[in-house]
């Protein structure tokens, strides 16, 4: 790795900490990198923009999400697996994370510029992370990757749920509701 590289990694990292201690809210990228400990021009010079650097945190946040997914996958059924995952998703400490994501998710629905890079394969590289182990079960490809579209919208819909009402118990059954469909659409041998 270049040493720019290495410095675009380092400082991606240190923004992931502060955005899931402190969030973005209105914070101006100088305030940003005011607290990151660098100069706004440092955080151009990687990121492009204050929604570039929004942009890479969201994309390198679900990328350490489908890394652990696939950990999972590895070791578990894909049932099991899924349970497990939405544990980790649901988790609170996620939170800052996954409204960055949806907030810039509407931003670039909406044709921000800014944020319009976040849609470049924001659906298919959770389909094609959680088709793979529905395949390794069996699953023919054509309907792992229907059945991970599924569990991509359904996953998503609920997070944002969760998000919006807090309501833990419910959304953990409602999911616990769609794995007990999901498991019946499996070869036998899983689940």
């Amino acid at each position: 790795m270049t040493e720019a590289g290495a410095g675009k990694e380092r400082l991606l990292r240190a923004a992931l900490e502060y955005v899931a201690a402190n969030g973005v809210g209105e914070r101006s990228l100088r305030q940003i990198a005011a607290a990151l400990g660098t100069s706004h021009r440092m955080l151009i010079y990687h990121f492009g923009s204050k929604e570039g650097l929004l942009v890479e945190l969201a994309r390198a946040m679900e990328e350490r999400q489908r890394d652990l997914l696939a950990e999972l996958a590895a070791t578990d059924d894909p049932i099991e697996a899924g349970r497990r995952f939405w544990a980790q998703l649901a988790d609170p400490a996620l939170w800052p994370h996954e409204r960055l994501f949806f907030e810039l998710y509407g931003r670039a629905l909406q044709g921000d510029p800014g944020a319009l890079p976040l849609l470049d394969g924001v659906v298919d590289a959770w389909v094609t992370a959680l088709a793979a182990p529905l395949e390794r079960a069996g699953v023919a490809p054509e309907i792992a990757r229907a059945q991970a579209r599924l569990g991509v919208a359904v996953g998503r819909g609920l997070l944002l749920d969760l998000l919006a009402t807090g309501d833990r118990a419910g959304v953990d059954a409602a999911m616990e509701q769609f794995v007990g469909l999901y498991a019946a659409t499996l070869p036998s041998s899983t689940g």
